[in-house]
């Protein structure tokens, strides 16, 4: 009781570790400041250059500020595709993972049997880890991409850093893959379990052998019981008698 227990708060702890997760994964995709620039051409005016996965913009001292989305969807980079396929998979399996988990929790007792229970929430577990690594991947690109190109020396073009949401989503990957990672431990080890043993066949011992020949039912036996060829014997009997008869010569004189 008291191991279920634990299991039971440790899911809870998951699932809420999990679901700020993909709350903060999700909040990175409207945030336009997965990068940005200074510029200061005088000492009162500067302008603010960011941008993210759909738009740029800019920005100035003086408050105005103007957001732009990309012209063409297919001249893009292949690069800023796979981000964006990437962290809209992460937002996708994030969600459906929170939904197998609360249907498997232990406390919600929505799901059927405690073994049936164990394996939703392990797939749970596994559609979170599936989401947490789709956001990291995404972010640790873009911060990889940021990164490479302002230190490199021949890219003339303007330079970027790396923006707040950036960090905002490694943050959220995190707690996404922790979370998955102890719910597909815990579940797993019960419910993969439970299946294995039963699978499992008992091996053959001399005492379950001994056994099953004591219990075993006997042979059945034919109940025709086996005739004698009496047409033979009818035979072999009237072959007999005139030799019995032949024994014995009685003559005419016999009884004078």
């Amino acid at each position: 009781m008291k191991y279920r227990t634990v299991v039971m708060y440790v899911e809870i702890g998951c699932f809420v570790s999990c679901l700020c997760g993909w709350i903060l994964v999700c909040s990175t995709l409207p945030t336009e400041y997965w990068t940005f620039s200074e510029v200061g051409s005088i000492v009162l005016t500067t302008a603010n250059y960011y941008s993210n996965l759909w738009r740029d913009c800019i920005s100035d001292t003086t408050g105005v500020s103007d957001c732009k989305d990309y012209p063409s969807m297919l001249a893009l980079p292949v690069f800023l595709h796979a981000c964006r396929a990437l962290a809209v998979s992460a937002v996708i399996t994030g969600f459906f993972g929170g939904v197998l988990t609360l249907i498997g929790m232990k406390c919600t007792k929505i799901g059927g049997t405690e073994v049936i229970n164990a394996r939703v929430t392990f797939s749970g577990g596994v559609t979170y880890l599936v989401s947490g690594f789709c956001g990291m991947i995404t972010y640790s690109w873009w911060a990889n991409r940021v990164v490479s190109e302002f230190v490199d020396p021949n890219f003339k073009a303007q330079k970027f850093e790396i923006g707040a949401a950036v960090f905002i989503g490694w943050g959220g990957s995190i707690l996404l893959i922790c979370g998955g990672s102890v719910l597909v431990y815990f579940s797993g080890k019960e419910g993969l379990k439970s299946s294995g043993s039963k699978n499992r066949r008992r091996p053959a011992s001399y005492a379950s052998a001994r056994t099953r020949r004591t219990y075993m039912q006997p042979p059945t036996v034919s109940r025709v019981t086996p005739v004698p060829p009496l047409y033979n014997a009818g035979r072999s009997s009237r072959t007999s008698r005139p030799a019995t008869q032949s024994g014995s010569n009685y003559g005419r004189d016999t009884f004078v």
